[in-house]
């Protein structure tokens, strides 16, 4: 899969502009600020319909605008045709989002269609934070693959939301009937079995390659390990774990068992990466993750996702600048954007691999190469 064409207008510090790609390797180059990762974020738009840093939708509208539009268009290997995919955003208004001309329905249904991998500074929160950003993370790897994940993922969520405002609604009225939760229960087992099943299937697929990433990156010099921790690993049954935390949910007024408690377990040498681990070894990590996410994705949907690089180099060592280029130049990677600050750095980096890259200059909202 090949990205031939982004044009944005009125999307962050961008008024209106248009760029073409034509190489694997695509640099964005310029000072902090100038408007590098805002490129990397619309093409992330065209491939999940959001944003990849902010959930508010205006965030992403140029200041003093009432909208914005971001549209590329997609070549693919193969006998598909040419794809032209547009999201346009206006205050007050639904996201509409179409895909050569037609508008989707659901913007669920486009997930998958142009698979992408984002590796930024942000992703630091996936070892920092709580367990909310890890179950966001395999929600999404596992959604571009698997459409009736995704299905079962937004049901599940709607009958969670439901049931917690059930729960705070008899408290506030005092009038507790476990009866009235029966519905929301039904749904939750369901749809929580079938997560449950999916998430441990993936994390024992996914892990292998994980950690032949790692290897490689660190030298072989420790073992990292990601392991998948659900309540349903001790109660199999997603009602009867619903029943048994009923008393507590009542006190607490939400719903306390269940796979949306689910969380991913990072370990170096069996310890937990984020109170063991050195700030090299954790980015070692990071990165690992997600070029396994990459390789595992390419081998799903046969096909290469964009891979999308946010000013990485200043946070690594050389060594682990030179380990992470040796794979993403290879033949196994497709098309690839990058942002640096520093041009000489990238190049000097392209040239050793004998890589040849596109680089476009960016200042203040306007690209030119």
């Amino acid at each position: 899969m090949h990205l031939l064409q982004l044009n944005l207008q009125n999307f962050k510090n961008y008024r209106e502009q248009s760029v073409r790609f034509a190489g694997k390797v695509t640099t964005f180059v310029g000072h902090n600020g100038a408007g590098k990762t805002n490129l990397l974020d619309a093409i992330h738009y065209l491939s999940f319909c959001k944003s990849y840093f902010n959930t508010v939708e205006s965030y992403s509208i140029l200041h003093g605008s009432e909208h914005f539009s971001v549209t590329g268009k997609f070549r693919y290997d193969g006998e598909r045709s040419d794809d032209t995919v547009h999201c346009h955003v206006r205050k007050g208004r639904r996201k509409v989002f179409k895909v050569n001309g037609k508008e989707l329905d659901r913007l669920a249904d486009h997930i998958g269609n142009i698979p992408a991998v984002m590796l930024s500074p942000y992703d630091s929160s996936l070892i920092d934070s709580g367990s909310e950003e890890r179950r966001r993370y395999l929600d999404m790897i596992i959604s571009q693959f698997d459409r009736a994940y995704l299905d079962g993922l937004i049901t599940y969520n709607r009958a969670l939301v439901q049931r917690n405002a059930l729960l705070k609604r008899m408290d506030r009225e005092i009038r507790f009937d476990p009866s009235l939760l029966a519905l929301y229960d039904e749904q939750l087992a369901q749809f929580g079995s079938s997560l449950f099943a999916k998430r441990e299937a993936f994390v024992e697929q996914f892990t292998p390659l994980f950690e032949g990433v790692y290897q490689h990156l660190a030298g072989a010099r420790e073992k990292a390990g990601v392991d998948y921790c659900s309540q349903m690993q001790e109660c199999p049954d997603a009602k009867e774990l619903l029943v048994s935390a009923l008393d507590k949910d009542r006190q607490v007024r939400y719903t306390t068992a269940g796979v949306h408690k689910d969380d991913l377990r990072f370990t170096l040498e069996g310890v937990p990466v984020k109170r063991f681990g050195s700030q090299g070894q954790q980015k070692s990590f990071i990165i690992a993750l997600k070029l396994a996410q990459f390789a595992f994705l390419k081998n799903k949907l046969n096909i290469h996702p964009l891979l999308l690089l946010d000013d990485i180099f200043d946070k690594l060592d050389r060594d682990r600048v030179e380990r992470l280029m040796e794979l993403v130049g290879g033949d196994g990677y497709g098309q690839i954007f990058i942002t640096d600050t520093n041009a000489q750095r990238i190049e000097t980096i392209f040239s050793s691999l004998s890589v040849t890259t596109d680089v476009f200059e960016v200042h203040d909202g306007i690209v030119n190469q």
